[in-house]
């Protein structure tokens, strides 16, 4: 740290959503003269990150906004970033009818099929009531809503015969729209069912590139398969899916599921076969003759087989060769939950931190599309360490990962083994990502399973 002035302000009650804050953050960390910038609302996790990088943090609410500068002239920096804030704020041209301002109003307004709720976790809940209450779908892609209230919306959902997908369901796609962090995949035969948007995106990205394709992805939120929950998405969405003629086979995700609720949900009369990858349980049942599978790219292996499509090699690249102390432990930084799951699952060891968990997500955008707090941990792994982490590609992810976390990797003392999660349409370009990586000394691999079996193998 220099001895630049600093400039910190508070805005009280000024709320941006993350994903703004971090670029006017980006922005202002490139102009000239700034050595640090960030601004961020005065969560717990951000005010102690700004403290770390030196920053004096007044007392704060974590409704109110932080705008923190170091700089040659921290003054002008600041008021650069509330010049970007403003723009963000100032409505656009164009119709002068006023904006429908709540969700039941909007549905009133005109035809709709679906309500995609993205607000504060405070506020989402009353949003997908609303929707509900319409008789529309719903996917809520805000976390923070309690258990309770997810199973309230979930029984009226049953009520209304309308499906909820969440709280916190990242990966939707329904005929061939991608919702929320959502990859290119070509159309096909198989329907997914996912209590996990990271789970969801591994399998049928290795559906996609074996030819397969998928036709729905359903994401009904990581809690759904609780025992306080019951599965009554993941029920409903299973029976829509079977009832959809698109749809030749379903592929159930699930992270560690309560084995009352999943025997309940794989129990349905289906016609349609089912194949459970039900992460961290032993073989709780058979759905449709298919034996549940042990890992995300077995669940892929064994539709494509029930299929009758051949199962191919998944794509990798090793690392380039070199001279490092043998690793004696395995850390994982993982941007997806069940991913990170199981990659923890698969490897029998090691330390493993889920950064797209609620407590790092809150007031900041998430990791797939912010690399600071993982690289940040990349700087501090160790050269006994095997550092293993996803990445994800697709929409609505960091269009460029490598551009910020490759040199990360290069500066780390620590071993890298990346899984790289994507398909050969997303925006990203799989193929470039992969080579920048491998060039800064990581092993790539677009099976997270076989990511981690390789980590084990180096300890």
């Amino acid at each position: 740290m220099t001895g630049l002035p600093q400039a910190v302000l508070v805005r009280r009650g000024a709320y941006h959503d993350s994903v703004t804050l971090m670029r006017v953050s980006r922005a202002l960390s490139e102009l000239p003269g700034v050595e640090a910038a960030m601004v961020a609302m005065a969560t717990d996790l951000n005010v102690s990150i700004l403290r770390e990088m030196g920053f004096g943090v007044p007392e704060t609410d974590p409704g109110d906004l932080l705008i923190a500068v170091r700089a040659k002239d921290p003054d002008a920096a600041a008021e650069e970033a509330e010049r970007r804030l403003t723009e963000v704020d100032r409505p656009g041209t164009g119709s002068d009818e006023q904006p429908p301002l709540t969700t039941r109003s909007a549905a009133a307004r005109g035809p709709a099929d679906l309500v995609l709720v993205s607000t504060p976790g405070e506020y989402a809940f009353f949003e997908a009531l609303d929707a509900i209450e319409a008789g529309l779908p719903v996917m809520i892609f805000s976390d923070g809503v309690t258990v309770a209230q997810e199973r309230r919306l979930k029984e009226l959902a049953e009520a209304r015969d309308v499906l909820v997908m969440g709280p916190d369901c990242g990966t939707a796609a329904i005929g061939g729209a991608g919702l929320g962090f959502a990859n290119v995949l070509t159309p096909g035969p198989v329907g997914v069912v996912s209590a996990s948007g990271t789970g969801a995106q591994q399998v049928t990205c290795l559906l996609d590139r074996a030819g397969a394709g998928v036709s729905h992805v359903l994401g009904v939120g990581g809690r759904d398969l609780s025992a306080e929950v019951g599965g009554l998405s993941a029920a409903r969405a299973l029976r829509m899916l079977d009832e959809d003629p698109a749809t030749e086979l379903i592929v159930l995700v699930s992270k560690p599921p309560a084995p009352e609720v999943a025997r309940a949900v794989l129990g349905q009369r289906l016609r349609t076969p089912v194949v459970p990858v039900l992460l961290g349980t032993p073989a709780l049942a058979q759905a449709g003759g298919l034996a549940p599978a042990g890992d995300l790219t077995q669940a892929a292996e064994q539709a494509l087989r029930a299929l009758g499509r051949p199962v191919p090699e998944w794509p990798s690249w090793p690392a380039p060769p070199g001279t490092r102390p043998a690793p004696k432990r395995i850390r994982g930084l993982y941007s997806g939950g069940t991913l990170g799951t199981e990659a923890a699952l698969v490897a029998g060891q090691g330390d493993f931190v889920d950064y797209g968990d609620d407590a790092y997500t809150r007031g900041r955008a998430h990791p797939m599309i912010d690399p600071t707090l993982r690289a940040e941990a990349l700087a501090r792994a160790g050269e006994r360490d095997v550092v293993l982490m996803d990445v994800v590609l697709g929409h609505g992810a960091d269009p460029d990962p490598a551009a910020s976390l490759a040199p990360a990797v290069a500066g780390t003392p620590a071993t890298v083994v990346i899984a790289l999660i994507g398909t050969e349409g997303d925006p990203q370009d799989l193929h470039r990502q992969a080579a920048a990586f491998r060039e800064a000394g990581a092993a790539v691999f677009t099976s997270n399973a076989q990511a981690a079996r390789h980590a084990r193998s180096l300890v």
